[in-house]
């Protein structure tokens, strides 16, 4: 059994049970990953020979809640739409679209509370068959913690799941080999070159003005070389595009660049 069939398990057995509990804590990314895939589960339509599911997901939070992840927002939205994109693949429904994960703050949940709605979009393009008949919208389903409280997860479980919350740098050695010029990624695209406008701005003559780009691609990030005149290496070996690992370093030019990732 997968890690991350084992980890589902465990995360229903202790957030489904009692709707009460002595105290509050904050809602946690991987709870809202397991209910949403639950909510696909349950709102599933069978046709006639395919099973559809809903491609458009609505999270409302208590506003504390929605307020801590004001900060990575977009990432946290992205990353469950990843979640679900696989939970469907691996299940063999057919979605309309790919997911969309919308959230939004109700006043009337209390800390640790959170609701669901699903809804079926329709895409630009019918699908070959009629679908059967759906409601617009489901009714919000409202979860709330059970009494064992917030399941502590591992770095490496939450890895799995692709919800970690992660700080991504690359670091540049300096002329002598110590560390240099930190960068720390914020975004899904990353341009690093010679380049003024690039994001990661490296002064080494053999560097090309657009050198390499650093791509994240779901969980996983990605250096892919934008035809450099030297080329970029990873670990010693060049490489056109590679996934990169926590450590790896990549030599673009002259210039060596270690790729970390870690929990912040």
């Amino acid at each position: 059994m997968s890690l991350l069939r084992k980890l589902e398990e465990k995360i229903q057995d202790l957030f489904e049970g009692s709707f009460n509990r002595a105290f509050k804590s904050p809602v946690q990314p991987v709870e809202l990953a397991r209910k949403l895939v639950k909510e696909m589960d349950d709102h599933k339509v069978v046709s006639v020979s395919r099973i559809y599911a809903p491609n458009e997901y609505t999270i409302f939070l208590a506003p504390a809640d929605g307020r801590q992840f004001e900060a990575y927002e977009e990432d946290l939205k992205v990353d469950l739409t990843d979640y679900l994109t696989e939970h469907a693949r691996r299940e063999n429904y057919n979605l309309l679209s790919r997911p969309v994960v919308i959230m939004e703050t109700d006043e009337e949940l209390q800390v640790g509370e959170f609701g669901i709605a699903t809804r079926m979009v329709s895409s630009p393009k019918p699908p070959p068959e009629a679908l059967p008949e759906e409601p617009e919208i489901s009714r919000t389903v409202i979860y709330r913690p059970s009494p064992e409280g917030t399941m502590a997860v591992s770095a490496s479980e939450a890895h799995e799941l692709g919800l970690a919350r992660e700080c991504v740098t690359l670091t540049a050695e300096d002329g002598a080999g110590g560390e240099g010029q930190v960068y720390e990624v914020d975004k899904r695209v990353i341009l690093i070159g010679r380049s003024s406008h690039a994001d990661f701005v490296l002064t080494d003559a053999n560097v090309s003005r657009r050198h390499a780009e650093l791509r994240r691609r779901g969980s996983d990030y990605v250096i892919v070389d934008m035809d450099s005149t030297n080329g970029v290496e990873v670990n010693g070996r060049r490489v056109r595009t590679q996934t990169l690992a926590d450590g790896d370093v990549i030599t673009l030019g002259a210039t060596r660049v270690r790729f970390e990732r870690k929990s912040c």
